[in-house]
């Protein structure tokens, strides 16, 4: 390394919050490559095949810019997801356009966490990164929703009456939900449009952890998948029945179908951590749709939801860590057990 190039580095180091972005960033696009691999190996439509080659071809390059800033900066890069963690020869687990539809769950995902880790970037180099990645999951999100479209796998959300005029909520009866008597207000457009998106969510969520559950090796992960299809279905369940209480046509369905075979195609460790990054994105959705319902009952239930999927979290962060499975992310010094071993 050049002199030049090396007090750029040390007078321009990443700072705490970079790190934390960046190795989680690396272990979800290391995860998310894998699953393209496996996708790609499987494809038997020449569409799905090029979007899901796209993909894996600029996360490569980004997943390298990462290894070359980790270098720079003396930094260990995290040991993410490798080539151990998916078998390329298991048999298809999902079938009917499943891979395009989980990519699109995860390009969901993808954008929220790049909104997020820009907020906490100072470097050039690493906001160049979070920049681009950007642009890599607006465009391949967009094509995933086409193909889907034009597939007849993923449904539109349901049609409404195209507002005429402007109103103002005169009464914090709006609000009500719990009401014994009497009719509540009609649900607004917004709050459709939530529970449309939750549903729809949580049913590619359900197919793909039921697939997880049917190839699992150990029997305490089996068990808890199993709990998250469970948990899944009522969600979709409660959501289902908040629609038709207001004659509204259900959509959220999809053409994905999970196949019979046992074989897995992921490590359980891959999958575990699949549903541990699912769990924190369900959490900031349940969180968001409580503050965006006015209808009171409508939040309460997803702050209920939000409960639920916080707790089954928990218990999956546990089984990561008592398989040794949980990569542990970088830490501050510990600066009392410092000065204790100068004593």
């Amino acid at each position: 390394m050049n002199g030049g190039k090396r007090d750029l580095i040390l007078t321009n180091p990443i700072n705490v919050s970079e790190v934390g972005t960046l190795w989680q960033t690396y272990l979800e696009k290391t995860l998310i490559m894998r699953f393209l691999e496996y996708f790609i190996e499987k494809a038997d439509d020449t569409q799905a095949r090029n979007i899901l080659g796209g993909l894996w071809q600029e996360l490569n390059f980004y997943v390298k810019e990462m290894e070359e800033l980790f270098a720079e900066q003396g930094m260990v890069k995290p040991i993410g997801f490798t080539s151990e963690d998916v078998h390329l020869e298991a048999p298809k687990l999902y079938d009917n356009g499943f891979d395009i539809m989980f990519v699109r769950v995860l390009k969901e995902v993808s954008m929220g966490l790049y909104t997020l880790n820009m907020n906490m970037t100072y470097n050039k180099k690493v906001m160049s990164i979070y920049e681009g990645l950007t642009t890599v999951t607006q465009k391949i999100y967009k094509l995933a929703t086409f193909y889907l479209l034009e597939k007849g796998i993923l449904s539109l959300p349901p049609k409404v009456t195209i507002p005429k005029k402007n109103t103002f909520i005169n009464s914090k009866k709006y609000m009500e939900g719990f009401k014994l008597m009497g009719n509540k207000r009609a649900l607004n457009d917004l709050e459709v449009g939530i529970l449309h998106h939750n549903m729809e969510a949580n049913n590619i969520g359900m197919q793909l952890i039921t697939g997880f559950a049917q190839c699992a090796q150990n029997k305490e992960v089996k068990q808890y998948f199993l709990k998250g299809k469970e948990l899944a279905k009522k969600q979709i369940k409660m959501m289902e029945e908040l629609l038709l209480e207001d004659d509204i046509q259900l959509s959220a369905t999809s053409g994905a179908t999970v196949t019979t075979s046992t074989v897995p195609p992921f490590s359980d460790k891959l999958m575990m951590h699949c549903i541990y990054i699912l769990n924190g994105f369900s959490i900031v959705g349940a969180g968001t749709g409580a503050f965006f319902s006015l209808r009171n009952d409508l939040a309460m239930k997803s702050m209920l939801i939000a409960k639920d999927i916080y707790f089954y979290s928990q218990e999956g962060i546990e089984i990561k860590i008592k398989h040794g499975w949980f990569e542990e992310p970088p830490q501050t010094e510990d600066r009392s057990e410092i000065i204790k071993g100068n004593e």
